[in-house]
């Protein structure tokens, strides 16, 4: 009797061991970024100038029906902002612009997210540009596709925010940013 008694609590505590190493795996599991797109326009002499920002990077645990313990935390090198004009990229590389030598990043940081509707959410980010760091809200988009789900956002910045540009009186301080991505689950 007491050997059963040893095994069934053996068992138990086994089991509960495995729960805890499943629960851990899925809390930490990382998605994997498969497609990513970040773009940008902005007027420059009254001209749309359109851009694009590579390295992107991204640490994402996106749970719709677990919004107060989802993150994402997102990244561009700012050294690959390119508007297919070498010479304007090489200015905004600057330090008049991202100053990309002594601030290779900007960063993306969720600090939470509202579901409003269907396959709609809102999620408040600290932005952070140079040495910059500004709390801004993103309406964005959430769609599950067999193994896969895509993010879609579009947002603005006042780039004066952020101390890109100065007083640039033939840059305008709005900038629209579109940020799309894939991750597989």
């Amino acid at each position: 009797m007491f050997e059963n008694h040893l095994s069934s609590s053996m068992t138990r505590k086994l089991f509960s061991i495995a729960i805890l190493f499943f629960l851990a795996a899925n809390t930490f599991a990382q998605n994997k970024v498969t497609k990513s797109a970040v773009t940008f326009k902005i007027k420059n002499l009254g001209f749309n100038v359109e851009g694009s920002f590579g390295g992107f990077n991204a640490d994402i645990n996106f749970k719709p029906a677990s919004l107060a313990t989802s993150s994402i935390e997102a990244s561009v090198a700012s050294n690959t902002v390119n508007t297919d004009n070498e010479s304007r990229d090489n200015h905004l590389k600057s330090e008049d612009y991202f100053d990309a030598a002594k601030y290779p990043k900007i960063i993306l940081k969720s600090v939470s997210f509202k579901h409003k509707s269907g396959n709609n959410y809102t999620g408040s980010f600290n932005v952070t540009i140079r040495d910059k760091t500004k709390l801004i809200e993103i309406p964005f988009t959430y769609v599950e596709a067999g193994s896969s789900a895509t993010f879609k956002g579009d947002f603005q910045v006042l780039r004066t925010d952020f101390g890109v540009g100065g007083k640039n009186v033939i840059l305008s301080n709005e900038a629209n940013v579109s940020i799309e991505t894939e991750i597989s689950k």
